[in-house]
């Protein structure tokens, strides 16, 4: 009886067991990545964070064993990538490379940009940062910002500054020295950057603000001038530029940064994974050959580290955007 009542237990134990051991393996986490990775870069090709983004993609599939394939969205001042990056699935196979605009700024300069990036991303790592760089006319009688904004103010309304477009960095930035100087520097968008050289160099246009890439060979070869670094230090590269703080202006630094965000909910364990990986390759030879070749400084960190970087972005920019009434539809 008893070894009835034993044999009895066990099969109706190894029916109830059956099932749980049967179905864990389908309730265990999908090992990441298993497929193609698209990181989305809402620029067109060619510029530094395009450049940026295809170098660490190209880092992260040799890590990981999977393409890391970019794929450019330009348009809207980023807004085209940055809404696709936001409706895309948590899962970890869409990335964004992003920027001021597209993560912080763009939605106080647009009405609506159909997604909110305070809430949108999730913060992965901050990579590279380059200050920008107010460059004149070789025909521009001012030779540095402080002779520039003397100029500017016998002359309101008549200095004309060429920038990547409404709502850049750089258009921001303009309009904040207009608004410490008192000037009223006209602004003038350019589809990108390089398209102002030729009116800078011709004299057609009178200064540029962009980014330090953009200008530092025509600096060097003195085709335009550099009048200042939004630095708070000189560059190597540079040491002839004086800051904007140099130039009368105490405190004032701008960055342009580059950071890596997937969509809100992405699993933290995957977040991690990707914030090791490109920690690794930012830190490595190849990785700071990279940024210093772009005229970018290492920044790195975790995501809590950009996620503040975000944070005191929006706090410093916001108010400016709205003082300047710089506005979109």
């Amino acid at each position: 009886m008893i070894g009835n009542l034993a044999r009895c237990l066990a099969i109706l134990f190894a029916l109830v067991a059956a099932p749980v051991f049967t179905a864990a393996p389908a309730f265990a986490a999908e090992a990441w990545p298993t497929r193609p990775v698209t990181v989305i870069v809402p620029f067109p090709p060619g510029i530094s964070t395009d450049i940026l983004a295809r170098a660490v993609a190209a880092a992260l599939s040799e890590k990981f064993g999977q393409p890391f394939v970019v794929e450019n969205r330009p348009g809207a001042s980023g807004n085209v990538g940055g809404l696709a990056a936001a409706k895309s699935a948590p899962d970890g196979y869409t990335l964004l490379l992003g920027t001021l605009g597209p993560t912080v700024t763009n939605k106080f300069v647009y009405k609506n940009i159909g997604y909110d990036p305070a809430v949108a991303f999730a913060p992965i790592i901050m990579m590279g940062a380059s200050p920008l760089i107010i460059v004149g006319s070789p025909k521009l009688a001012a030779k540095n910002l402080a002779e520039l904004i003397e100029l500017a103010k016998k002359n309101p309304g008549k200095l004309n500054a060429g920038t990547v477009g409404v709502g850049s960095q750089a258009h921001i930035v303009l309009e904040l020295i207009n608004k410490l100087a008192g000037t009223s520097i006209v602004h003038v968008p350019y589809r990108i950057a390089t398209q102002a050289l030729p009116d800078l160099m011709s004299g057609d246009l009178q200064v540029g603000f962009n980014y330090i890439p953009t200008f530092v060979p025509n600096v060097q070869e003195g085709s335009i001038r550099g009048l200042a670094v939004t630095s708070l230090a000189r560059l190597p590269d540079l040491a002839q530029v004086p800051t904007v703080v140099e130039s009368g202006f105490p405190g004032f630094e701008a960055s342009g940064w580059n950071g890596l965000f997937a969509p809100a909910g992405t699993p933290r364990e995957i977040v991690d994974k990707l914030n090791a990986a490109v920690n690794a390759y930012l830190t490595s030879d190849a990785g700071r050959q990279q940024l210093a070749k772009m005229g970018m400084s290492f920044t790195s960190g975790t995501p809590e580290d950009l996620k503040a970087t975000l944070e005191r972005e929006t706090a410093k920019w916001a108010p400016i955007i709205k003082d300047a009434n710089i506005s979109l539809q």
